[in-house]
């Protein structure tokens, strides 16, 4: 019998939580940091020792030696700079442990090291890193030890934001201070604050680690770069909610653990849709926390896959033919004494303020629908969006049939009399009860949907930091917020000033409805005619940062400089053409050193048996033309990495990085996919002895 997992008394066990703090530190000093931790502020140093000590003495009592500021730069994944507790030994040679004030609230890493899109250069080394109190400590155990872990924001010399916490906390405030003002206008005078929650459901892949170390383009790229189909993909839709497999099962037992210690809520785990792919879904968390979470998730993952033998895949695309990876972000906003501003209630028609709360989020979306789109961008992404696997890249939202008649309601009549019923399920099964219907199906196409008391950004890229689009979201509804408060603060009357209101933002906004399918051709037809923005890349995108409405809504309200958004548009063009560079180069290296000398050893085992059979006096017909077949392929595949080859080399010697970026996309990934055109064709002749890449069959079905 296995050992009962007490799951209550592991969870957050590596976390300095406030239970903890609560019981370690002085009443006074306690008082302090919750009140910071709920209202801002910033600690005294005499405080901050107090804290840092209790720190450091908890984080040994688990086994710490060392320390790092646990940070986000602009990479997508996080960085940390190990420093052990040891300080100069004493006059008698005895090591002192010791972890100051100074040390837990600011850091010092190389600034220039890290993206800065120009903001840092290489004479301009230094950064800080800043304690995020919001956010709590927690203990890393792996191979290097124990070491606690301080998350922080990452800034320049200068101030500029240099990573995805900073801009976040920053939108999370902007949307606290202006839905404040929408529930005042309410009656609501007992919240301090609204809190933006989120929570980020992870898709990933596990390969055998033996199988996936033979291929570099997993190893260097994190997807398959050549690849035929197996003869069985996920057409018979066998893999999504299967049963998981032992060994599968095992890892993702660990991976909860690990988790629970580490207190994220990881809570469903289940099969998904294409063969060796998965998700795990944790309960939802103020925005900053299921960030921070999201990241170690990730982290996590890799990580226990190492111990099974297996590699962990966050990549979009890792297998072409099958579904890719996505990472749904559900989001909503609360007041800190309960209300959910995004939850309609039982009679949403009547309830005035979730109308209100909905209009301004339609007119947010519809607005900065290039933003929210931006947010979602990545390379790898760029195989996903648009390709009926996931949202196509056309912003719009979903509300369903109720919400969507309450909305034609107080577009056409001004009032909303009546709501669209759920009704009942009947099974026709005596034994099982009839079900109550949602009032609304889901729509599994759209980017944007509203599920009950939330909204799905369903664009997400699995291997993206989800600290953008939620600092995208957080900053498109603050200004939406903000202009409503604007004008119905100032109205002699409110009722009929927030009626109005409301009928003027669905009016005008209504376009960004769609609850169709967004897969089909006549939905880009329809967006194109309604004016909806389709950006379909991700370099295509990036520009939408620095238009002078983006710079207008975050200069507003002090999320993003002008200075900072130019630099991640600059940082987004670099990350492509990189990553598009590092695909190129990985291509040509296994084309040239491993695919074409083995398909020429084929085409010699070929032409001896095609010799041999004639000398016998049978006919050689059937070899000869698998020779001919397989040399034609071999001559096609050569020219192609000819091909790429030149273009590779003229892209990567271009100075101007958003010209560059293009000519990746536009003359280098094309070669790419020339290159392997062929390359696939030859693995369906190739004998399976000599060919010398784990096929997709032995990566995606042999876990």
């Amino acid at each position: 019998m296995s050992e009962v997992l007490n799951v209550e008394e592991i969870f957050a066990s590596n976390v300095f939580t406030l239970r903890t703090m609560k019981e370690r530190l002085p009443k006074n000093v306690y008082k302090e940091v919750k009140h910071i931790m709920d209202q801002g502020g910033e600690l005294s140093l005499a405080t901050a020792d107090i804290v840092a000590k209790e720190m450091k003495d908890w984080a040994m009592e688990h086994g710490a030696t060392h320390y790092c500021h646990w940070f986000q730069p602009l990479t997508g994944i996080t960085a940390e700079k190990h420093d052990a507790f040891v300080t100069h030994p004493d006059e008698e040679g005895r090591m002192l442990m010791e972890f100051s004030g100074k040390e837990l609230i600011k850091g010092e890493p190389d600034a220039s090291s890290f993206p800065s899109g120009g903001l840092r250069a290489t004479f301009e080394a230094r950064g800080y890193t800043a304690w995020d109190i919001t956010s709590p400590a927690f203990l890393k155990e792996d191979a290097t030890g124990v070491t606690l872990c301080i998350p922080t924001a990452f800034c320049s010399y200068k101030g500029e934001a240099l990573d995805t916490k900073t801009p976040l906390l920053r939108s999370m405030e902007a949307v606290s201070q202006q839905a404040l003002r929408i529930v005042r206008l309410f009656g609501n005078n007992d919240a301090t604050k609204v809190i933006p929650y989120v929570g980020a459901e992870q898709e990933y892949f596990l390969v055998d680690r033996e199988k996936y170390l033979k291929r570099e383009d997993l190893i260097f790229a994190g997807r398959t770069l050549f690849g035929a189909p197996a003869p069985k993909g996920q057409e018979l839709e066998d893999h999504y909610f299967g049963t998981i497999r032992e060994r599968v099962g095992s890892f993702m037992k660990d991976l909860n653990i690990e988790l629970w210690k580490l207190g994220v809520t990881a809570k469903t785990q289940h099969n998904e849709a294409a063969p060796a792919q998965h998700e795990l879904a944790p309960i939802y968390e103020t925005a900053n926390i299921a960030v921070d979470h999201n990241q170690l998730v990730m982290e996590t993952m890799k990580k226990v896959a190492g111990r099974h033998g297996l590699a962990c895949l966050l990549h979009e695309k890792p297998f072409a033919g099958v579904n890719g990876s996505g990472k749904h972000n559900n989001w909503s906003i609360c007041t800190d004494n309960g209300v959910n501003m995004v939850d309609p209630g039982d009679s949403p028609n009547e309830n005035v303020q979730f109308l209100l709360v909905l209009a301004c989020i339609l007119k947010a979306v519809d607005t900065h629908a290039d933003l929210l789109r931006q947010s979602a961008s990545d390379v790898g992404n760029d195989h996903r969006l648009g390709a009926c696997e996931a949202p196509p890249a056309i912003i719009s939202i979903f509300l369903g049939e109720q919400l969507e008649d309450v909305v034609k309601q107080l577009v056409e009549t001004g009032a909303a009399s009546h709501l669209v019923d759920g009704g009942k399920l009947e099974t026709g099964v005596s034994t099982l009860p009839d079900l109550v219907k949602d009032a609304t199906d889901r729509n599994r196409t759209s980017p944007f949907a509203f599920t009950g008391n939330k909204f799905e950004f369903r664009m997400v890229g699995s291997s993206d930091s989800i600290g953008s689009p939620n600092t995208i979201l957080n900053a498109i509804v603050a200004e939406a917020f903000c202009e409503a408060a604007d004008e119905l603060e100032k109205a002699e009357n409110f009722d009929m000033a927030v009626h109005d209101l409301i009928k003027k933002y669905m009016t005008e906004h209504q376009r960004i409805i769609f609850n169709g399918n967004g897969y089909a051709q006549e939905w880009v037809e329809e967006a194109e005619r309604r004016g909806l923005p389709n950006i379909s890349t991700m370099i295509e995108a990036a520009s939408t940062l620095t238009t002078e409405k983006a710079v207008r809504l975050f200069e507003k309200f002090g999320i993003f400089t002008r200075v900072e958004l130019e630099s991640r548009e600059e940082i987004l063009y670099e990350t492509y053409a990189k990553t598009i560079n590092i695909e190129a180069l990985t291509m040509i290296e296994m084309a040239s050193k491993q695919i074409l000398p083995a398909v020429i050893k084929y085409t010699k085992t070929l032409a001896d048996t095609v010799i041999a059979v004639r000398e016998a006096g049978a006919d050689a017909s059937v070899q000869a033309e698998i020779l001919a077949t397989v040399s034609e392929k071999l001559s096609e595949a050569k020219a192609a990495l000819t091909k790429l080859k030149e273009l590779e080399a003229k892209a990567s010697k271009m100075a101007n990085a958003k010209e560059q970026a293009f000519a990746y996309r536009d003359e280098v990934k094309v070669a790419m996919e020339a290159l392997r055109a062929p390359v696939d064709a030859l693995e369906m002749m190739v004998d399976k002895e000599i060919w010398p890449l784990p096929t997709y069959a032995e990566l995606a079905f042999e876990v």
